[in-house]
């Protein structure tokens, strides 16, 4: 499915967005890529559209993804539309991410999925913070006492 534009306000909206908006077809090639995604993962539009969502997904992910992904699109019904999704993601260069991601669900006018969308949060600071953090208590717990 080729990307589709966005009427002008809602398209300036998703470039306006300090989060990741990324639209993919019932396929699960992206069609929509914001700037923020681009800051995010490092490609450019021009590198994500029409690619699948693998371009972000981890190998070892890449399964239970597309199993999630294909039950979704078979059921048009997602739990992620009000829980908050926490996964690996990939950079460009090859580096690990830490993302956090909502989805809604893209409908025709006769009420038919045409696609999914997925609001992202770079979350990897944040996930290092906490994981220095659980060692830190982990190593305050495990020493004597008045050490």
């Amino acid at each position: 499915m080729a990307a589709r534009p966005l009427p002008d306000d809602l398209a300036g909206l998703v470039e306006a967005i300090g989060d990741a908006v990324v639209v993919a077809d019932p396929h699960g090639s992206i069609t929509v890529w914001n700037p923020a995604a681009e800051r995010i993962f490092g490609f450019a539009a021009a590198e994500a559209l029409g690619r699948t969502l693998d371009l972000i997904t981890p190998e070892r992910h890449r399964r239970r993804h597309w199993d999630g992904y294909a039950k979704t699109m078979r059921t048009g019904v997602t739990r992620y539309g009000a829980e908050t999704l926490r996964v690996p993601a990939i950079h460009k260069d090859g580096s690990q991410l830490s993302i956090a991601f909502t989805v809604g669900m893209v409908r025709d006018a006769a009420d038919r999925v045409t696609g999914i969308v997925a609001v992202i949060r770079d979350e990897t600071e944040r996930w290092a913070e906490e994981k220095r953090l659980r060692q830190r208590v982990a190593e305050l717990e495990a020493a004597p006492n008045g050490s």
